[in-house]
């Protein structure tokens, strides 16, 4: 199954690997630049299906860092377009995007929140900081809410004229929109808080808003933390919840990672440590699911295909340890996978 093809609304993946996002911090001005270029570009030549481009900001203040990328204004959104050209010119991979907003972890620097006047002041459901001696986030009022599902849209349209195929919203991780989910971070009494439906209310607002940009050639994903690991937070009975809403949604795949939203969380970490949270959401909202989280090998990853727990694999550190690991692996079982033509000498 590894290496058989899936079609998501009209556009086929050759594989199901994924390149699974993952923030370089390398931009400025949030703009991409030739490192980008070479770390994309290498992983589609090196057969991967699916390229998903790192967390980027839908606003200057939806960033974790200074240095991490956005796509809110055209300098950005044409150095990102030379990345996807290449791609769909040169492999057979295609490439999606996902679109994000920090909320209350924005403005940091290695795991820190730095200064105001170094940084920007942080936005949240509720003003609740992340961590302990951190900045009291600015609680964003019903307006200010409305125009940021705007600037979630605005994106998409910029990523769709960049040629993305794909386009992911990012509702994990303690970041802005599961902030709003999450019981623990979202005590608003509008609404936007209080109850499951109010509290998930601004992810579907994005969903809509982001939907009304895309057609039959453009998917919808949708990442989220099926657990965050906290007594009496986000766990994966809203997950399945939630997922069971998104298939009246339009949206066809649920990214399944885990954690993020409560510092000292204990996580109990082990290779496809969060593979159970997506067969979970897969079977009983029968939505199709990507597992992420320490999947190494592919035979690993055929498991989890033909135990039905995913449709994707969705591969981070082990493709930064390895930007063929899709095409090697194809060797060793003997199926077909992009490999270039310049490079065919090399094939076994």
């Amino acid at each position: 199954m590894l290496y058989s093809t899936i079609k998501f609304r009209n556009l086929e993946l050759k594989n199901r690997w994924v390149m699974s996002p993952m923030c370089m911090y390398s931009c400025e001005n949030g703009v991409a630049n030739d490192f980008h270029f070479v770390h994309y570009t290498t992983r589609a030549e090196g057969g991967t299906g699916l390229i998903m481009v790192e967390a980027t900001g839908v606003v200057p203040e939806g960033r974790i860092t200074h240095h991490c990328m956005g796509i809110w204004n055209d300098e950005q959104r044409d150095a990102l377009s030379r990345i996807v050209k290449f791609v769909h010119s040169n492999t057979e991979s295609k490439i999606g995007i996902q679109l994000a907003h920090a909320g209350r972890k924005g403005s940091t620097w290695n795991g820190r929140q730095i200064p105001i006047n170094e940084g920007w002041e942080t936005v949240a459901p509720s003003p609740i900081p992340y961590a302990e001696g951190e900045r009291i986030p600015h609680e964003l009022s019903g307006d200010e809410i409305k125009l940021l599902v705007n600037h979630f849209r605005e994106a998409a349209i910029k990523a769709l004229d960049a040629g993305f195929d794909v386009i992911e919203i990012h509702a994990a991780h303690g970041y802005l929109i599961h902030q709003f989910l999450s019981p623990l971070s979202n005590i608003r009494s509008d609404e936007y808080g209080g109850n499951f439906e109010n509290r998930i209310r601004f992810l579907i607002e994005i969903v809509d808003a982001v939907n009304e940009v895309l057609d039959e050639e453009h998917p919808l994903f949708v990442r989220i933390s099926g657990t965050e690991y906290a007594e009496n937070g986000w766990d994966i009975e809203d997950s399945t919840q939630l997922a069971q809403i998104l298939t009246t949604k339009n949206v066809d795949l649920i990214d399944v990672s885990s954690g993020g939203n409560i510092q000292g969380a204990k996580i109990s970490i082990f290779d496809g440590y969060q593979v159970p949270l997506s067969a979970s959401i897969k079977r009983k909202a029968q939505i199709p699911t990507g597992a992420v989280g320490l999947i190494k090998t592919a035979e690993q990853a055929e498991a989890i295909l033909n135990n039905g727990d995913a449709d994707l694999i969705f591969v981070a550190r082990e493709m930064l340890r390895n930007p063929y690991l899709a095409v090697q692996s194809s060797f060793a079982q003997k199926e077909e996978c992009f490999f270039p033509l310049q490079y065919q000498r090399a094939k076994p």
